[in-house]
């Protein structure tokens, strides 16, 4: 990970003051438990360029006693790689003149001096699509170049990587370009390594003073980097008191959906219907899956045992459990992390009246499990879509000929109505989904197994109705033809 900054003209040589730095001597510090070098490859006064570089240690970024280091899937991330909010955190020591613009009394006047600058930065890896990316920074006078890398597979993945260089062209002071760079480097990312507080409503008020306020994408931003709804009020209070923290608030203790969608405002909400809406209790559209498949299930002739692939913290399962006629749920999950959580959901469940306890279950799609056959109902609640399609004709080979369950119930999102929610087309709603398919490929993808087993299939809806575009989420309801009445 590394970021690049160069200045060229007028006042160029400024910079090795501006950023404290010796052009002569290469820095070289560690910086909570990552290496960080800067060195100048150039330094006159027509062009000056500093290359700052960090290296985190991979094995103090998964130490620690948090509950999500519990299975191998923390070895598996970009975070040694990309630029986020960690690498700011590791850069911010070192900048830290520079960004408080406090530099010598002789180079003072400097700070506050626009300099022709070119920062170059990467790799990042953001969900965003090309044009919403770019417009971030353009709104603030940057020509912005995106590049990618290139890599060959003998298979089909995505069409392009997410995985972006950013390089930004414009005037600028040095303090006012870094503090851009530490509040859109994290909204990029889309990701963050530490707990949301007042100092980090405080930081993005401090650093996104002069900017921030008149930005096209403020809302964008500050939901990318404050995340909570409670967080974002205390900002906009913090703001329209005239950045004065007025005591303490703490976050919503509400996160964002796994599919994303319940983050996204719909077009046209007026500000009444926006108050409206913010009074009454808010139905997530999660929850409306498990209604819906809970109902679908309720009303099978056959559902004595149930098999919830994927089943994450274990909530659908636990929304089973209520479930009459129910005598047998395996929660199976790959991710210990994830299955930790659900356990204690389950023990919560333990002795009341009409429950029937989940049973927590080791395993993946891709791994054969004898138990697992013949079960009245099998359910894959937004599972298919972090599938890679080339692989995704396995699963469903095995689930049809090996499982043999039942009724099979899938849900997966609709990709028209990522219009509804002003979507960019190539956007998806999860940075980890591999696919959304639009209401006819998911009908004919159906129709595809249908033919090839002795399956039936009914296709449904959940969520609210839009004209044009359905519902948001899509379901299907395969039903072995040897069940049916």
């Amino acid at each position: 990970m590394h970021l690049i900054i160069r200045a060229v003209g007028a006042g160029a040589g400024m910079l090795p003051h501006l950023l404290a730095k010796n052009p002569n001597n290469l820095y070289d510090r560690m910086e909570k438990d990552a290496r960080v070098r800067i060195v100048f490859t150039a330094s006159s006064e027509e062009e000056t360029e500093a290359v700052i570089f960090v290296t985190p240690d991979p094995v103090e970024l998964v130490k620690g006693a948090s509950s999500a280091h519990n299975d191998i899937t923390q070895y598996i991330n970009d975070r040694e790689f990309v630029v986020s909010s960690l690498f700011c955190t590791y850069i911010r020591s070192a900048l830290g003149t520079a960004l408080n613009g406090k530099t010598k009394e002789a180079f003072r006047p400097w700070a506050g001096r626009q300099l022709v600058l070119e920062l170059t930065f990467g790799p990042v890896a953001s969900n965003l699509p090309d044009v919403a990316l770019e417009g971030l920074f353009t709104a603030l006078g940057y020509e912005v170049l995106l590049e990618r890398g290139h890599a060959g597979y003998p298979f089909d993945l995505k069409s392009r990587s997410s995985v972006r260089y950013i390089r930004l062209k414009g005037m600028q002071t040095l303090q006012t370009a870094l503090r851009q760079l530490f509040v859109l480097i994290p909204a990029l990312d889309d990701y963050k390594h530490y707990y949301i507080s007042d100092d980090e409503v405080d930081k993005i008020r401090r650093y996104g003073e002069g900017w921030l306020e008149d930005h096209p994408q403020r809302g964008l931003i500050l939901k990318r980097t404050l995340r909570f709804a409670g967080a974002i009020r205390q900002y906009e209070s913090l703001m329209s008191s005239g950045g004065h923290l007025e005591g303490t608030q703490a976050p919503d203790e509400v996160s964002r959906e796994v599919a994303g969608e319940e983050a996204l405002s719909l077009p046209g909400t007026t500000a009444a219907a926006e108050a409206d809406a913010d009074a009454a209790p808010k139905v997530r559209l999660n929850d409306l899956r498990y209604a819906a498949i809970a109902d679908v299930v309720e009303n099978l002739p056959l559902r004595r045992s149930i098999v919830d692939f994927g089943s994450g913290e274990g909530k659908l399962s636990a929304r089973l459990s209520s479930v009459p006629g129910v005598r047998e749920i395996k929660a199976v999950e790959p991710s210990a992390a994830a299955q930790l959580r659900a356990m204690d959901r389950f023990a919560k469940l333990e002795g009341k009246a009409g429950i029937q306890v989940p049973e927590p279950v080791t395993g993946s799609l891709f791994y054969y499990d004898e138990s697992l056959r013949n079960k009245d109902v099998m359910i894959l609640c937004e599972v298919i879509e972090h599938i890679d399609e080339y692989r995704l004709g396995r699963v469903m080979d095995t689930i049809f000929h090996e499982y043999t369950p039942g009724t099979l119930i899938i849900t997966t999102p609709n990709k028209e109505y990522n219009e509804v929610y002003e979507m960019d087309q190539e956007e998806m709603r999860h940075g980890d989904h591999r696919f959304e398919w639009s209401r006819e490929a998911f009908a004919a993808w159906c129709s595809r197994w249908t033919e090839a087993y002795n399956y039936s299939v009914r296709l449904s809806g959940i969520g609210g109705f839009a004209q044009d575009y359905g519902y948001p989420t899509q379901m299907a309801i395969f039903t072995k033809e040897d069940t049916l009445l």
